[in-house]
């Protein structure tokens, strides 16, 4: 992924290892950006097909990859500086799988002072307790990085896949092996770490709920936990696209978005510059995005 974009890299920590990478694309005159959060194998280019869409659009997105944080509490503690660095009051977050549950322990961690305007959660969950691994979560930091990718590589699609998807895999394994130990120990302890999110603190904010119908990491049973949860998400399915939907359909996964910060334009959390704003040219997508899911569930 080549593009003019640059990785800034930014400390807001007293401890200066723990260091922030991220693309910050698009109008700077944005004060409501949409921020990407990457799951345990992501870094921040994970997310190249949306920056450079959604930027295209006018929109401005910054796509993130987490300094090495040990419990949500502190991983929570260092994005909030983050943003006050970027001198940004209120943020949508979209989160993959790890991305999607920091985004709403997030949410949950700054209810009193709320940052967070609104969440997509793609293949996420709620309660980390559904990988049965919150007894080794402990151990992840004593494990040789080999381990741990092996424990990563465990989540990935086997067996046959189209090619945008099989591409897809390629490019999150190659993104595996950029990791370290730590980064990669750490992330799994923040996703194995026994803690759920409390629903009551995040209740009124706006979320689309995207998920797959095809193979991924995720059980039919934490995709019901999250609409449990969730009862008034607006639900954004593809039919197919793996753990990695933004690689693989991102046109799909480009156009559900568009349609979650719609509800924002106009007011001063749009992520959009108003000028790139029309409205027709959405509602004829969105119109031909509901037509083309009817047909393929008959």
């Amino acid at each position: 992924f080549s593009s003019p974009l640059c990785l800034c890299q930014i400390i807001v920590d007293d401890d200066d290892s723990k260091v922030w990478s991220l693309y910050d694309a698009g109008p700077r005159s944005i004060r409501c950006p949409l921020i990407f959060l990457p799951p345990v194998s992501g870094t921040a280019d994970v997310f190249f097909q949306q920056i450079l869409a959604l930027t295209g659009w006018g929109y401005r997105v910054i796509a993130l990859q987490y300094p090495v944080y040990w419990d949500h509490l502190e991983f929570c503690d260092g994005f909030r500086k983050l943003l006050d660095h970027l001198q940004l009051d209120k943020v949508h977050l979209f989160g993959a799988s790890l991305g999607g549950f920091l985004a709403q322990k997030f949410a949950e961690y700054t209810h009193k002072s709320p940052r967070v305007q609104s969440l997509i959660l793609c293949n996420a969950f709620s309660d980390t307790s559904i990988f049965n691994q919150t007894w080794t979560a402990n151990s992840f930091w004593l494990m040789p990085a080999f381990m741990l990718k092996k424990i990563v590589l465990g989540n990935f699609a086997s067996g046959p896949v189209d090619p945008e998807m099989a591409d897809g895999i390629d490019f999150m394994v190659d993104r595996l092996e950029s990791l370290g130990q730590s980064e990669l120990a750490s992330r799994l302890t923040l996703n194995c770490q026994n803690s759920y999110v409390e629903p009551h603190k995040i209740r009124d904010i706006p979320v689309t709920i995207m998920d797959v119908f095809d193979q991924s990491a995720l059980s039919t049973e934490a995709k019901e936990e999250m609409y449990k949860l969730y009862p008034n998400a607006r639900r954004a399915h593809l039919k197919t696209g793996g753990n990695f939907p933004y690689l693989c359909r991102s046109a799909e996964v480009n156009l559900y978005i568009q349609i979650h910060l719609l509800q924002f334009h106009g007011t001063r959390y749009a992520a959009i510059d108003p000028s790139m704003v029309s409205a027709e040219e959405l509602e004829v997508q969105k119109i031909s995005l509901h037509s083309s899911s009817e047909q393929e569930e008959q």
